[in-house]
């Protein structure tokens, strides 16, 4: 019996993903536990292994594909024993049926037409797509969602000059039809006037595309469609600020004793193959001073949920990278618990695996708070967001020399702001008050965070 394989949920937030590469092609014999295919979430690049042994007799959807929807249909087995061309043609019958076209994402579409397409009837394998009809009952072929774009923006698919392949009109070519003002009108629609590009059913509302391209010369700007990591930003800051009552506390802390703490630490670094075995950084210490203070503080290691407060037992902080596109929060686990050189070492694999889109969904899922470091740009002040589930988060500006007054006299520090935002639901005012000057004590005082 055919043995269906779908696209397998990676992390539980998971809905849909890209198929970005087969590691197998039909023919090739696989055993449970090979790598058959890579697979790109909004954050990561992850691999897939087979569950069954068996032979590939089909692979229904090609590398390239976007916005698979988890359980669909993606490739074929043919079990033991089993003739493959049977398996390859009668498989897939108990599978769910997939939501994403098995054609090959098209040359500048974005992640959001694979949902559109989802709602065309699928074609017959090996046919072309079925494709719109104009009033003159001549057939244009094009994606579905280039035709519910032209239909929305009341253009004749007809007048549009197809850039897809064999020709086929895609979202990139309405929306150049719909920015130049070319293409030739449509009955007219009888309703308020259209917008050119409704937002996918899962990101936030927002200006459509006609009604801020209007305010724009023709040929003064390009669309860059959102892929997945940016919507999934957006929805959930969206989410943030209309869910959350932000509350912000921010403290100066003085550094000359962390600088110099640090210095001697690196300093005193033992070598491995000729290399330090750790090199520490601020933002280093700043995990393990927000991790002490959550210990200190634990009532402000907590997360909101409608029915219970939610008490965390470690201090697990998220550390925002960025990377290409946006960001990603790779978190340090009982971070209390850990050495500054543990700390330092783990964050350096991380921060490298987060850049080339390879952490685990294990290690940027979930976390008790964040830390969101914008010093080493030059940033002085700022208030971040917090991201739920989280109730807290520290934006860190950057050390500078400032004057301060000690003892009525005028002396020169390193000094830098820190702002705590809090989920006022969860942690008060008083109680971000309590858990930032923990921080600060822990950071002018950093001795205490060898002991």
């Amino acid at each position: 019996m055919p043995i269906n394989i779908t696209m397998p949920a990676l992390s539980p937030t998971m809905e849909e993903g890209n198929l970005a590469k087969w590691l197998v092609k039909e023919g090739d014999t696989v055993k449970s536990g090979d790598v058959i295919a890579e697979i790109e979430t909004d954050k990561a690049t992850m691999e897939v292994e087979a569950v069954d042994e068996g032979v590939v007799a089909k692979l229904v959807v090609p590398a390239g594909t976007e916005g698979v929807k988890v359980n669909a249909l993606i490739a074929i087995l043919a079990a033991d024993g089993e003739d493959v061309g049977a398996a390859a043609s009668g498989g897939g019958a108990s599978a769910p049926k997939a939501e994403a076209q098995p054609a090959k994402a098209e040359s500048g579409a974005s992640t959001s037409e694979a949902p559109a397409a989802a709602k065309a009837p699928a074609a017959p394998q090996g046919q072309a797509p079925a494709a719109a009809k104009t009033d003159g009952d001549k057939r244009v072929f094009s994606s579905p969602l280039a035709r519910r774009l032209a239909k929305e923006a009341g253009l004749d698919l007809s007048a549009v000059t197809g850039t897809g392949p064999k020709g086929r009109v895609i979202k990139s070519d309405v929306e150049k039809a719909v920015a130049g003002g070319t293409g030739k009108a449509a009955t007219a629609p009888s309703a308020a006037p259209t917008t050119a590009a409704a937002p996918a059913a899962s990101a936030p509302k927002g200006m459509s595309d006609e009604q801020v391209l209007k305010n724009f010369a023709d040929g003064s700007y390009d669309l860059v469609p959102h892929d997945g990591m940016r919507k999934t930003i957006a929805k959930r800051l969206q989410e943030s600020k209309q869910t959350i009552p932000h509350f912000y506390v921010s403290v100066d802390c003085e550094l000359d004793a962390l600088l110099a703490l640090r210095a001697q630490l690196n300093a005193a670094a033992p070598e491995k193959d000729g290399k330090p075995v750790y090199k520490l950084s601020v933002n280093d210490m700043v995990i393990k001073a927000l991790a002490l203070a959550l210990r200190d503080v634990p009532d402000a290691n907590v997360s909101w949920t409608e029915t219970n407060m939610v008490k965390h037992k470690h201090a697990d902080v998220g550390v925002a990278v960025s990377i290409p596109g946006g960001l990603i929060t790779p978190i340090v686990r009982s971070a209390e618990l850990k050495s500054l050189s543990a700390i330092s070492n783990e964050m350096k694999d991380l921060g490298a695996r987060a850049k080339g889109r390879k952490l685990k969904p294990d290690e940027y899922q979930g976390g008790t708070t964040a830390v969101s470091n914008m010093g080493m740009m030059g940033v002085k002040n700022f208030a971040a967001v917090v991201n739920p589930p989280h109730a807290t988060i520290l934006a860190i500006g950057a050390g500078e020399e400032r004057v301060v007054v000690k003892k009525g006299e005028m002396k020169i520090a390193n000094v830098m702001t820190v702002t705590l935002s809090t989920d006022h639901r969860a942690v008060d005012g008083a109680l971000g008050a309590e858990l930032l000057g923990a921080f600060k004590r822990y950071i002018e005082n950093p001795m205490g965070m060898l002991v």
